[in-house]
Order: C-alpha cells, then sequence, then structure tokens
C-alpha cells in the first residue's frame, strides 16, 4: 500500500508542475511546442501549433525500436531535428510535461541543440 501511495503522490506532483508550465508557454506555426512524453520503456515527442491545435512533427522511439535511455536519445532527437527541419522550422519550446531536467528528458534536448534546432 505504501508504494502505490508514493507512485500516486509523485504522478499527482508532475501533474502540477504539467499544469503550472502549461500556462507559461505556448506554441505557434513559427516557434512550435515539443512536448515530450516518457514511458518506463518508450519516448515520444511532438511539435504542436497550439493556435490551429495541430501537430508539425513527431518522433517516438517505439517505431525506431529503441528504449528509453540517455544514449539512444541522441537518435531520437536526431530523428526529430530531421523532421522540423523539414518542415523549416529552427527554433521550438520545450514543454517537459512536468518531468524534471534531469537525465532522458535533459539528453534529448542537448542532442537536439547539437542537431542545430534552438531549444
Amino acid at each position: 500500500m505504501s508504494r502505490a501511495k508514493d507512485l500516486s503522490k509523485k504522478n499527482s506532483l508532475r501533474l502540477r508542475r504539467k499544469r503550472r508550465i502549461r500556462g507559461k508557454i505556448s506554441g505557434c506555426a513559427v516557434m512550435p511546442r515539443l512536448s515530450v512524453f516518457k514511458s518506463n520503456k518508450y519516448f515520444y515527442a511532438q511539435a504542436i501549433n497550439d493556435v490551429d491545435g495541430t501537430t508539425l512533427a513527431s518522433v517516438d522511439s517505439r517505431a525506431m525500436k529503441l528504449t528509453v535511455n540517455k544514449e539512444n536519445m541522441v537518435q531520437v532527437a536526431a530523428k526529430m531535428a530531421e523532421n522540423l527541419k523539414a518542415k523549416n522550422i529552427e527554433s521550438i519550446v520545450l514543454d517537459r510535461n512536468g518531468y524534471l531536467y534531469h537525465g532522458v528528458v535533459a539528453g534529448f534536448a542537448d542532442a537536439l541543440r547539437d542537431n542545430g534546432i534552438k531549444v
């Protein structure tokens, strides 16, 4: 029972951070919001134009047959940068979706910067 309580507390704190972050950022066609989601196995990211409510580009590690770790995030970020450049998008606003800027999320953002996307 204690473990379930700890997980629900952890998830509720993440959701509070998520709402706080989303209240401050928004994306447009020129500078979309890049929302990330990570599960225990996979990592997903999508560039969103909040004005129109459309997804401009997306990538997921599941389709690439990669698991979630910092080494694989370099390949996922390279694919995302390629998708963004195909749509003529040079800079994005990072929506970490309530996750701490650490580990996989930070590795993904750093790899995007290395591939020429301004985060």
